[in-house]
């Protein structure tokens, strides 16, 4: 006998089950770790821990909108490191440049770079893995070209600059405050908005989609260009906080951001997934990279227990849907 899909119901079901289980995952890493180290539950060090997510969940934010209309964006980590070279080479010839404007500018370029993969993949029709995949390329290399290979160094940027992700508002770090704001702004859009509803839809069935009346093409290049916007901004954010600008910048970013997506249960195949559910992800992530250094890991291994994690997280989001299908299957014949 084939089994039902999940629906409404079902989902809601399936979503408390699999937050609840990244929270008991948490926190049992967590006691772990502190037994293990004593400097890991520290106030200094949980600081450390979300500074070092921040970027990446602005980034995965908008990872997490392609992956819910069934896309894949591949090209984010380049396109950091792309407007992120554009941003600091500008500021460094112009040291008079508002910080509000370094911001502006890179979510305008970001913004570009991102419509030109909806473009290529709405109305060129080309496969997301391969048209987001040349993008990669091509951003990465145009970053390498406008530099010549150069570095653009802290003493070539304003003190104005760099304190956009390093200074704080109302006490808080100016990353953490960004990030809370983006999970604000986001929360909304995607529960409340009927946009936010129908990427839901696309992502979840197209055909039926359509017969709705909602434009595939024009949600495909919506979610590309608000993943444009978020890695634009997370370019100028990563240059600020690291005062530094190379061509090889958040190498492999958008493999950690497709990671952070499927351990907060974002379901790669599209139509479902939460902001909360990411949020903890991407904390988990940022858990396991911090404890891994304190304990003084291999980069190499700690590349290995990524990939563990991953593989846990996908079969542990197939056994809860099995489990939920088996209890409504009960609740259906009582």
């Amino acid at each position: 006998m084939n089994k039902k899909p999940l629906n409404k119901n079902s989902w809601s079901i399936f979503v408390k089950f699999r937050e609840l289980g990244i929270f008991i995952f948490i926190i049992l890493l967590v006691i772990i770790v502190s037994l293990r180290s004593p400097y890991f539950l520290t106030l200094s060090n949980f600081n450390v821990i979300l500074l070092d997510i921040s970027i990446l969940f602005i980034v995965a934010v908008g990872q997490m909108l392609v992956l819910l209309s069934k896309n894949l964006d591949l090209s984010v980590g380049s396109g950091v490191a792309l407007v992120g070279m554009i941003v600091a080479m500008t500021v460094s010839k112009n040291w008079n440049i508002q910080p509000v404007v370094a911001i502006l500018m890179g979510i305008g370029y970001g913004l570009f770079f991102g419509a030109l993969n909806g473009v290529i993949i709405s109305k060129g029709k080309v496969s997301p893995v391969i048209a987001t995949l040349g993008t990669m390329s091509i951003y990465r290399g145009l970053a390498f070209m406008i530099s010549g290979g150069a570095w653009v160094d802290a003493v070539e940027m304003p003190e104005s600059f760099k304190l956009i992700a390093r200074g704080k508002i109302l006490g808080i770090p100016n990353l953490i405050f960004f990030m809370i704001v983006i999970f604000i702004i986001f929360y909304y859009f995607l529960n409340y908005s009927k946009i936010g509803r129908q990427i839901y839809a696309v992502g979840s069935n197209r055909e039926a989609s359509k017969m709705a009346g909602i434009s595939i093409d024009k949600i495909t290049f919506l979610v590309y260009s608000i993943s444009g916007i978020l890695f634009g901004l997370g370019g100028v954010l990563w240059v600020s906080r690291y005062a530094s600008a190379q061509s090889d910048s958040a190498m492999g970013f958008e493999f950690q951001t497709i990671a952070a997506c499927v351990i907060g249960g974002v379901n790669i195949a599209g139509g479902s997934g939460t902001l909360p559910g990411l949020l903890m992800g991407v904390l988990l992530l940022g858990i396991i990279n911090n404890a891994l250094n304190l304990i003084r890991i291999s980069p190499f291994l700690k590349l290995a227990v990524q990939g563990l994690v991953i593989l846990i997280a996908v079969i542990t989001d197939v056994l809860i849907k099995r489990r939920v299908q088996k209890i409504l299957l009960l609740r259906e014949k009582v």
